[in-house]
Parts: C-alpha cells; structure tokens; sequence
C-alpha cells in the first residue's frame, strides 16, 4: 500500500472491538473529543510497552483536553486485556486482527526482520478533531518523545481555535 497522507481529510471511519468485545467506532467520539488514533505492532513489546505506558502516565491531561487515546493492533482480546491489567492502562485497547483499519489509515506495511518479510502494523499516530479531520499525522513513531509531540500539538490546535 502506498503512503497515505491523511492531514486535513476525514478520518477512515473505524469499527472494531475492544479488550471487552464492546465495538468502539469512530462515530461516537465526533462532535465531542478530540482521538489519539495510535497503533502499534504488538502487546507487551518493549517499545509498544513503554508507549502504552507514555500514554498511561499522560492521561489525565489528554482528558483534560478533550481528548481519547485509543491503541489498535492485531492482538485479541484477551491479549488487550492481558496488557492492560499488567500495566495499568487507562484506555481501550482496539483489535484489529486482518490490519484492515490499519490499512485504511497506511499504517499496514510489508516489513523486514531477519530477512523475513511480512505484514504488520508500522507505529504511527493520528490525532482526530471532534469534526473527524485528521489533524496531524506521525509515521514511522519513535517513541521517546512522542507522547509530548502529541500533546503539544494537540494543545496548540486548540489555541488556535
């Protein structure tokens, strides 16, 4: 799939399950909080821990901004509900088994380990206005730094505003 560049157009429009089996769709959240779409190759990795957590440790100011942060890989549920138990998180976690949400968004790439090649999820954020437009982008995610990135972003478009 070739590089979606999504800033400034409507959101893909998701509906998945979370750890609980509940469907959160996309449609819920509009006209009312800002979403931090992120998604993320895999539960209990180190770097997709440590963002998760990142997430964690910022979630009352994402609240305080309006703001929902919603993870998505092709974990099951019960992995969800494995990883959000061991490291206390917040948030829902969303399954998206076949990476069809994951493709709509470009976040779904053929990648390279060990000289395997596969398909997965590539790290990447997405931050949603309460309208549905993608506000900004990040690709390839480094996660140091990252939550930050977000934050700051997220509260200069509402001062903006």
């Amino acid at each position: 799939m070739s590089e979606h560049l999504l800033e400034g157009l409507k959101a893909p429009t998701f509906s998945l399950p979370n750890e609980q089996g509940e469907t959160v769709t996309l449609d819920q959240f509009l006209g009312k909080h800002y979403v931090v779409l992120y998604f993320y190759p895999r539960d209990s990795t180190p770097g997709c821990t440590k963002e998760a957590c990142d997430f964690r440790d910022a979630h009352e100011e994402f609240a305080s901004l309006k703001a929902v942060v919603l993870g998505v890989s092709t974990d099951s549920e019960r992995k969800h509900q494995n990883f959000i138990k061991k490291n206390d998180l917040p948030f829902s976690l969303l399954v998206d088994e076949e990476g069809e949400t994951a493709s709509s968004y470009g976040a779904w790439k053929k990648k390279n380990m060990y000289g395997k090649e596969f398909w997965g999820i590539e790290r990447s954020t997405f931050l949603i206005a309460p309208t549905g437009e993608v506000v900004k982008e990040w690709r390839k995610v480094k996660v140091p730094g990252h939550v930050d990135e977000i934050k700051e972003t997220l509260q200069k478009v509402q001062e903006g505003n």
